[in-house]
């Protein structure tokens, strides 16, 4: 009897193993995370006012990106830039958000233009884009991030 009663504290011993699991260390699980996490997009995009009552992702987006333009082309349209450079029918402004919502407008021209002033229009686009409506910043985990993208603003309707 004693010596079934010591294979079986022997087995009882022995069978523990197979319920102990690994742990991961914290620097794996760190990884795990950090593969997990998709950079390039953010939870919530800029958001201004009258686009935060819509409830879907893309139709908030949208209707940011829509505000954002119609309103650099109002604050453009009051300008001389249509008369100064006729042949300038639209400009790609980089936009950017920064997480203290603060603006940025950088003018994106193709590298070779030289055929308009781009100080002059760089100038110009700096002294109209002032005094804009609050934006919202974009979010990504919680957390305000700054974000980046290029608007096409026509400048001349006809």
């Amino acid at each position: 009897m004693k010596k079934l009663l010591t294979l079986f504290v022997v087995l009882l011993l022995q069978s523990c193993q197979y319920f102990e699991k690994k742990v991961p260390s914290e620097q794996e699980l760190l990884e795990k995370g950090m593969k997990e996490i998709n950079w390039k997009e953010v939870d919530e995009y800029p958001s201004v006012v009258d686009c935060e009552k819509l409830t879907d992702k893309e139709l908030q987006k949208q209707c940011f990106f829509d505000f954002l333009t119609t309103t650099i082309q109002e604050k453009l349209a009051v300008d001389t830039l249509s008369n100064m450079f006729p042949q300038l029918d639209t400009i790609e402004v980089k936009v950017t958000v920064f997480p203290n919502a603060m603006l940025q407008f950088e003018p994106q021209f193709p590298k070779d233009s030289v055929a308009y002033d781009t100080i002059k229009i760089d100038s110009i686009l700096h002294a109209r884009l002032v005094d804009f409506p609050k934006v919202n910043p974009a979010i990504k985990r919680g957390i305000p991030v700054k974000t980046q993208f290029v608007l096409p603003v026509i400048i001349k309707q006809e």
